[in-house]
């Protein structure tokens, strides 16, 4: 379920992972819906929302998965970011130990994604900027340690969480586009490499042929 291209259309999964109560359903609420639940509850079963989204002229269908409520007991499986091609790692800038589990996550996920993921650093409730525990500074620092997009959101007041799908989104497109254009070289190269083969071969047989006179 990671990419499929239908005509002009693309679908990809992105997994939203990251402690307890940091907000990620709210940031997948707000992305796909525009809501915001202030007595949100831990999400209890599967969950992802389906949202359109055009990019350079392509419609790409965002498949959103929540890890419902799984990350309470450690016990997200592997099944759940089974053919994931994107993923936002979020954390809470009000919890500094929220924060400090964000590698313990990307080594989960990178655990159990063997293909090229679009990471986004997501430093979520901006909104509480009055009992900040996590500076801007140590979330780029993070990400440009950990080679992750980065971005600060808050779910509350919509800042920026469309954008940070979006990047994501943007992202993985242009991964599998560069696979296509990859695609396209390899077998261009591998026609030039037949021709001189063929060629190889005329130029050995005239070689034999002059030889035996």
């Amino acid at each position: 379920m990671g990419e499929e291209e239908t005509g002009e259309e693309y679908l990809f999964k992105i997994v939203v992972i990251g402690d307890s109560a940091v907000g990620k359903s709210n940031l997948l609420s707000r992305f796909s819906r525009d809501e915001f639940d202030h007595n949100s509850k831990a999400t209890i079963g599967v969950e992802f929302q389906t949202q359109m989204v055009e990019i350079d002229g392509k419609e790409v269908k965002a498949q959103v998965w929540d890890t419902a409520g799984q990350e309470r007991f450690r016990a997200v499986t592997s099944a759940y970011y089974r053919g994931a091609v994107g993923a936002l790692v979020v954390y809470d800038i009000s919890r500094r130990t929220t924060f400090e589990n964000v590698k313990r996550w990307l080594d989960e996920l990178n655990t159990h994604c063997d293909t090229t993921v679009a990471r986004m650093l997501v430093g979520n409730k901006c909104d509480l900027e009055n009992i900040r525990e996590v500076s801007v500074e140590d979330g780029k620092s993070l990400a440009e340690e950990e080679g992750l997009f980065f971005i600060e959101t808050s779910a509350l007041d919509s800042t920026n969480v469309y954008k940070a799908f979006e990047i994501v989104i943007r992202e993985i497109f242009n991964n599998i586009s560069r696979k296509i254009l990859n695609s396209d070289s390899y077998k261009a190269e591998l026609s030039v490499n037949r021709v001189n083969v063929d060629l190889t071969k005329q130029n050995k047989s005239t070689y034999a042929c002059c030889s035996s006179t």
